[in-house]
């Protein structure tokens, strides 16, 4: 059994995506990936204010990771969905 494994970090927006696969000891976190990919420095990333998920489920930073894993990094919403179908009615 080997202790290196390997993850794919995504951030997605309107135009463009970013993906960035990363090997990382057996036992790593998701905060641990993030670090490693680098992505945080290019995309407005904010550890306490963005949610992470893996596979479209959320996780907290502290979750271990497995081996294939894609770990996302969901972007903060500027207006909530029900209020943006309300306003859109509304202005019917």
């Amino acid at each position: 059994m080997t202790n290196i494994i390997r993850v794919t970090i995504v951030y997605a927006l309107s135009h463009i995506q970013y993906i960035k696969t990363v090997k990382l000891k057996l036992h790593s976190t998701v905060k641990d990936a993030i670090l490693a990919s680098k992505l945080f420095h290019l995309v407005n990333f904010n550890f306490y204010k963005n949610n992470v998920g893996i596979y479209n489920k959320l996780v907290h930073l502290n979750k271990k990771i497995k081996n294939g894993d894609r770990i996302e990094i969901y972007r903060n919403l500027i207006i909530d969905p029900k209020e943006r179908r309300r306003k859109k009615v509304h202005l019917s």
